[in-house]
């Protein structure tokens, strides 16, 4: 039961943290409330590899 209970705990944050991303550093707004959260979203996402916008996909 306690597994359980980790687990949905880890997928409730991670929700959580998609949805603040997408509301804000993704559009380019700073978090209302703690701005440094925003601003290490956002240094997270530089930092992983993704695909040029005229980089062809298919290996």
């Amino acid at each position: 039961m306690l597994v359980i209970t980790l687990v949905m705990v880890f997928v409730l944050v991670a929700a959580a943290a998609v949805v603040l991303y997408v509301a804000y550093p993704h559009r380019g707004e700073d978090v209302p409330v703690v701005p440094q959260l925003g601003d290490a979203m956002r240094k997270g996402v530089d930092a992983l590899p993704t695909i040029g916008e005229f980089e062809d996909i298919r290996a």
